[in-house]
């Protein structure tokens, strides 16, 4: 079963659960007509995911019609296997042949539970793909599955140089992907939701639960904006189509937070 609202797969039982764990958590939110669930198959049958290119080497992937949080999906090809990047419910077979002929793929790496979708089914069907989580976040795992990877520490290096950066804050173990080799060889930032891009894309914004308006606290912005100070780019893809810093990331970064902590940011 499939929670209607995130997107988060759960284990075949004979009766759905009675709840989404991930729902329920303060950070999401149970849907206006309480839990619903959903499977692969009724997903298959109407939806579709659609795959377009974002940037030389780099591919968007979105669901349509809007389905659970709504965010999309990135494969990054490198010479030694491609990385994809978050995750979505809906995995059908045209997917699985647009991403086959731009060279499959050879790990999967995961921002946030809510993202965490069908990666068990994503990792299957890609020849066992490893899924790349870090352990703080463990306890959110819905469905476990052999194939997932939990790492610890600061940083974990994934095919082609790409590398995951811990940055606690959203979720304990959120972690964001740096790609050395993204826009034209200055550096691009997966970001999932922290910093998240704004819908006013010279800015990023940092929280602790994006739906129900609870900010993180100034202590961790900080810290997040330290962690990611240590790497060099100039790019950010953020969770939503089209939600891109085109340039110049880490000036955003720093002034977002600024503003973040401000008193009065408008002034």
């Amino acid at each position: 079963m499939i929670c209607a609202t995130c997107g988060t797969q759960y284990p075949t039982t004979p009766e759905p659960p009675p709840q989404c764990a991930i729902c329920a958590d303060p950070r999401q939110f149970v849907g206006f007509d309480g839990q619903q669930w959903t499977t692969p198959e009724e997903l298959r049958a109407k939806y579709r995911n659609i795959v377009e290119e974002v940037e030389p080497g780099c591919y968007s992937i979105r669901t349509e019609p809007h389905f659970g949080i709504g965010q999309r999906a990135f494969l990054i090809q490198t010479p030694e296997g491609n990385v994809l990047w978050d995750c979505l419910a809906l995995l059908d077979d045209g997917t699985m042949e647009t991403l086959r002929e731009l060279g499959g793929i050879a790990a999967i790496a995961i921002s946030h539970p809510h993202y965490y979708t069908t990666m068990v089914e994503w990792s299957v069907a890609f020849d066992n793909a490893p899924v790349y989580l870090h352990a703080a976040d463990s306890q959110w795992i819905m469905r476990a599955h052999d194939n997932i990877r939990s790492w610890r520490g600061d940083t974990q290096v994934l095919p082609g140089g790409l590398t995951l950066i811990h940055t606690p804050g959203h979720f304990a173990g959120f972690q964001v992907l740096l790609w050395p080799a993204g826009a034209e060889g200055k550096g691009a930032l997966f970001s999932g939701d922290q910093p998240q891009v704004c819908l006013d894309r010279r800015w990023v914004s940092f929280m602790w639960s994006y739906p129900n308006y609870v900010p993180l606290p100034m202590a961790a912005v900080n810290d997040i904006v330290a962690r990611l100070a240590r790497f060099g780019f100039d790019r950010i893809h953020g969770a939503f189509h089209r939600r891109s810093v085109m340039q110049d990331a880490q000036e955003v970064i720093r002034l977002s937070a600024a503003r973040f902590g401000a008193t009065h940011p408008m002034s």
